[in-house]
C-alpha cells in the first residue's frame, strides 16, 4: 500500500516538475521510468477536474465532444512513430554523446540534475521559437495552435512531424550531459507544460514572473495581435523577458490560428499546412522566393521582412464564435463509444508492441488511423462520411472475429460485438440508401 501510495505521488508531482533530483537520476537510459506514457491516469483526471471547477466556476462545459476529441485524435496520432522507433530526441542525442561529446558530467550529481533542467528548458525556448518562426516548421507545430478553445485536451493536440525536426536543438547538450539525465528532463518538461492549458487557473501570483503559468500561456495561443509569436518559454518564462518574446495577458483572449481552419478532419488538422506552402511557393516565380516559403516566417511575402506582418490578419473582435457543427446526442455518443473503444485499442497496441509483428503493428496502426479519420467525417456531417464508416465498421468486425481487437472487459464483449454489428448494418443500410438516392438523380 505504501510503495503504490508512493508510486502515485511521484507520478503526480512529475506533472508539476515538483520531483526531487534524488529520486530522478539514473545511471543508464533503460532505467529511466517512462513518465509521459505513466501519466495518462493523471491526465484523465486532472481533464475531469477541469470539466467539474470549470461548470462550477461559468455554468458551462470548458470543451466540447468535437474539439476535446480531436484534441485528444492529434495527441494519438502523434506518439504513433513510437510504435517503430525510439523518440528522434533520444536517439539523435545517444549518438552525439557516443561518438562526440567532450567530457561527461556525473549522472548522480544534483548540480548536473539541475543545469540539465536549465538547459532543457532554455533549448525548448529555441525549439518553440523557431517553430513559429519558420514556415516548414510551423506547418507542424499549428497543429498545437489549431484548437479555437483552451483547455486541458488542448495540451495534447499534438503534432504528428515536430517530432523529427525538434532533436536537433538539443543536440549541443550531448556534449556533456548523460543521456539518462536529459531522458528524464526531456519528459519532465513535456509534462510541465499539460497543466498550463487551462483557463480556470487566473493568476499564481509572485510566481508568474519566474515560470511559465496558465496566465502566460493563454497569450501564447492567442490569435489577438499582441498574443502573435509570444512567451515561447516551456517551464520558465524568463527566457522571454531575457530576448524581448514577452508579452502579458490583457484584453480578452481569442484562441486558435490567425485563419482558422473550422474541420475537425484529424488528418487534415495535422498535414494541411504542408500542402498550403507547397502551392503557395508554386505561385512565385524565382528560387530565392520559392525556397523562402518554406524557411522564412509564416506571414512572409516577397518584399517583406524575414517574419513578414500582420496586416491581412482578419481583426479579431472577442466577439468570435469557434467552429462546432451541429450534430444529434445519438451521433455524440455514437462517436464517444467508438472513440473510446480505439483508445482502448492504441492503448493495448503500445503495451504490446515488443511482441507484435511489424505487420501487425502497421495494420493495427492503420486501423487507428482509419478510425480517427472517419469519425471526423462523422462530426463534420461530411457526405461520404456513411461510406467511410461503413468501411471501418467492415474492418472492425473482421479484427474481432480474428481476436486482434478485444472488449476492455471480458463481460462487455458479448455487447462490443452486437453494438459494433449493429453499427455495421446502420451505416450500411445509410451508404445503400445514399446510393440509391444517386441513382436516381441521375437517370
Amino acid at each position: 500500500m505504501a510503495a503504490a501510495a508512493g508510486s502515485v505521488s511521484r507520478g503526480l508531482r512529475a506533472m508539476f516538475f515538483m520531483l526531487t533530483p534524488n529520486e530522478s537520476s539514473f545511471e543508464k537510459v533503460e532505467e529511466v521510468p517512462q513518465y509521459v506514457q505513466q501519466a495518462t491516469p493523471y491526465f484523465v483526471g486532472l481533464m475531469l477536474l477541469e470539466l467539474a471547477v470549470g461548470a462550477l466556476m461559468t455554468g458551462s462545459p470548458v470543451v466540447t465532444l468535437s474539439d476535446g476529441l480531436t484534441s485528444l485524435s492529434a495527441g494519438m496520432i502523434s506518439r504513433l512513430p513510437l510504435l517503430v522507433m525510439r523518440g528522434c530526441e533520444l536517439s539523435a542525442y545517444l549518438y552525439v554523446w557516443d561518438h562526440f561529446r567532450l567530457l561527461e558530467l556525473p549522472w548522480d550529481s544534483a548540480w548536473t540534475w539541475w543545469l540539465t533542467f536549465l538547459g532543457v528548458d532554455f533549448c525548448y525556448y529555441w525549439v518553440h521559437r523557431f517553430a513559429h518562426e519558420v514556415a516548414i516548421l510551423w506547418a507542424a507545430h499549428q497543429v498545437h495552435h489549431s484548437s479555437e478553445y483552451y483547455n486541458l485536451t488542448t495540451a495534447l493536440r499534438q503534432s504528428l512531424t515536430q517530432q523529427f525536426t525538434s532533436w536537433i536543438f538539443y543536440l549541443p547538450m550531448a556534449l556533456a550531459v548523460p543521456p539518462s539525465v536529459f531522458a528524464v528532463h526531456i519528459q519532465l518538461n513535456l509534462l510541465y507544460q499539460f497543466w498550463i492549458h487551462t483557463e480556470v487557473i487566473r493568476d499564481l501570483g509572485p510566481l508568474e514572473w519566474i515560470f511559465n503559468t496558465p496566465k502566460h500561456h493563454r497569450v501564447h495561443h492567442g490569435r489577438n495581435l499582441y498574443c502573435i509569436d509570444k512567451n515561447y518559454g516551456g517551464i520558465l518564462i524568463i527566457w522571454d523577458r531575457l530576448f524581448g518574446t514577452f508579452a502579458a495577458e490583457s484584453d480578452k483572449v481569442i484562441y486558435g490560428l490567425v485563419f482558422p481552419i473550422k474541420t475537425f478532419e484529424i488528418l487534415y488538422v495535422q498535414l494541411h499546412y504542408y500542402v498550403y506552402l507547397w502551392k503557395r511557393s508554386k505561385t512565385y516565380k524565382t528560387v530565392s522566393d520559392k525556397m523562402s516559403t518554406f524557411i522564412k516566417g509564416p506571414s512572409w511575402k516577397p518584399g517583406k521582412r524575414r517574419l513578414g506582418d500582420h496586416v491581412d490578419n482578419p481583426k479579431v473582435t472577442g466577439n468570435e464564435i469557434p467552429h462546432g457543427p451541429k450534430w444529434s446526442l445519438t451521433f455524440q455518443v455514437y462517436v464517444g463509444l467508438h472513440f473510446l473503444l480505439v483508445l482502448w485499442t492504441y492503448h493495448k497496441l503500445f503495451e504490446s508492441k515488443m511482441v507484435l509483428s511489424q505487420l501487425t503493428i502497421f495494420g493495427m496502426t492503420s486501423y487507428v488511423l482509419l478510425t480517427l479519420t472517419s469519425l471526423g467525417f462523422i462530426i463534420e456531417r461530411r457526405p461520404s462520411s456513411a461510406f467511410l464508416e461503413t468501411i471501418r465498421c467492415v474492418v472492425m468486425v473482421t479484427l474481432m472475429r480474428y481476436s486482434y481487437l478485444r472488449s476492455p472487459l471480458p463481460l462487455l464483449s458479448v455487447p462490443t460485438e452486437a453494438f459494433v454489428s449493429l453499427s455495421l448494418l446502420y451505416w450500411a443500410l445509410q451508404s445503400f440508401s445514399q446510393l440509391l438516392r444517386i441513382k436516381k438523380k441521375d437517370d
